[in-house]
């Protein structure tokens, strides 16, 4: 099985009137998004903030953009998608389930809701007693079976920012509580903080996203019988760049991120099975044409 992941995209509303912006923002995205959803891929999964501000424009104009490719796409809540909405309105929107698990044949994913609602002062991450006790029973369920979970925020003190302010679900969750009843491999994949990053903890792999306007690039996931393989997938598309002078000059809510890229060690992995542990392999990263996904 192979999975495309993408990370924070942050589709934005850009100005009629500033009509630069307007040719700048379609030109990046429509090409960017066009990489990510030609990957060839049983799914293809956003990591959150795959919108600027969560408004009904912006969801609908990237949907629209999306909806063009025939794709199993699942979108994971992300902070900035649920500044404008509720999160009730924003699902009914979008036809995405807020947290959901899926027994796969090679491994259960598990995609979580980590975000709060419609709180522009507080951009870190949270889940209820509901979520958290659903989650819970999910991983103890699982067993030995391989467990790949899909969130926006990361698990603190894990990948690199994850011990910022508001840079993790907060650290009053002890998440370690949950993660540590897994048995055998898990991988745990999120965006938010804007820098590659992989780390290993325990049984626990922690694969972390860079924002696409920083790193134009997304990964993928292939499953094997006794491994599973990630690397990321640097998109060669020069188009890209030229349009973000203009796209800078103008968004709101985004900082660029000049270290988003992390170290080569951070490009690549791939996580032994047989053993119920993940050994992290270092690899190259994989580059990719204009004209591939």
């Amino acid at each position: 099985m192979k999975l495309a992941i993408l990370g924070d995209l942050h589709y934005h509303e850009a100005d009629e009137q500033i009509g630069a912006w307007v040719m700048a923002r379609d030109a990046f995205y429509t090409r960017m998004l066009h990489h990510f959803m030609s990957a060839e891929a049983d799914m293809h999964i956003s990591l959150g903030d795959l919108t600027n501000f969560g408004t009904v424009r912006e969801i609908d104009e990237v949907y629209g953009i999306m909806e063009r490719y025939d794709t199993n796409f699942v979108h994971v809540l992300g902070n900035h998608d649920t500044y404008s909405q509720s999160k009730r309105d924003l699902l009914m929107r979008t036809g995405q389930a807020r947290y959901q698990a899926l027994d796969m044949e090679h491994a259960v994913f598990v995609f979580l809701d980590t975000t709060r609602e419609m709180d522009l002062t507080n951009w870190g991450g949270w889940l209820d007693e509901e979520q958290l006790s659903w989650f819970e029973h999910i991983v103890v369920s699982s067993g030995t079976k391989p467990m790949l979970v899909f969130a926006h925020h990361p698990v603190h003190l894990t990948t690199t920012g994850s011990d910022r302010d508001k840079g993790s679900i907060d650290p009053s969750i002890d998440m370690w509580r949950i993660l540590s009843q897994k048995q055998g491999s898990a991988v745990y994949f999120n965006g938010h903080t804007h820098v590659d990053s992989i780390t290993k903890q325990n049984n626990w792999t922690f694969v972390q996203l860079s924002a696409c306007l920083d790193q134009h690039a997304y990964r993928i996931v292939e499953m094997e019988d006794d491994y599973i393989h990630i690397h990321a997938v640097d998109i060669d598309d020069m188009e890209l760049s030229k349009q973000l002078p203009e796209i800078h000059r103008h968004m709101k809510h985004f900082s660029p991120n000049a270290n988003a890229r992390g170290g080569e060690l951070e490009r690549a992995c791939s996580i032994l099975l047989a053993r119920g542990d993940a050994e992290l392999a270092n690899t190259t990263a994989v580059k990719a044409g204009s004209s591939h996904g």
